[in-house]
């Protein structure tokens, strides 16, 4: 998966909490919003908070969906209210690699066909 198909399938599914994202996904888009929050900050910060109020449910559905990816309940999600330790145990299981087969929330990601 590229880093345009992530984006792309991100903002499709924006408020999708079912069915599972691969890391590159997940990785991709955190990278994407993580750049244009910034530049967009800098350069003009109403717009920037715009930005950063509209994506804050594709953020969650694409989070929600990559612990479905490692077999996880998107309502671990709530572990990050615990302060370091939350945040910690998110980004090990971010890292995690999803599994190959089918598991109670779908058939693994497909990867993204070339346009």
């Amino acid at each position: 998966m590229g880093f345009f198909d992530a984006i792309k399938i991100c903002f499709v599914k924006y408020v999708d909490f079912t069915g599972r994202a691969s890391r590159p996904e997940f990785w991709y888009f955190v990278l994407f919003v993580l750049i244009a929050e910034l530049c967009l900050l800098v350069a003009y910060r109403p717009l920037g908070i715009a930005f950063v109020i509209a994506c804050i449910l594709p953020r969650l559905a694409v989070a929600v969906r990559r612990l479905h990816d490692i077999d996880r309940s998107g309502w671990w999600i709530f572990i990050a209210a615990i302060p370091l330790i939350g945040w910690i145990a998110l980004l090990i299981w971010y890292c995690q690699p999803g599994h190959e087969y089918a598991n109670r929330f779908g058939d693994p990601p497909l990867p993204a066909l070339p346009s």
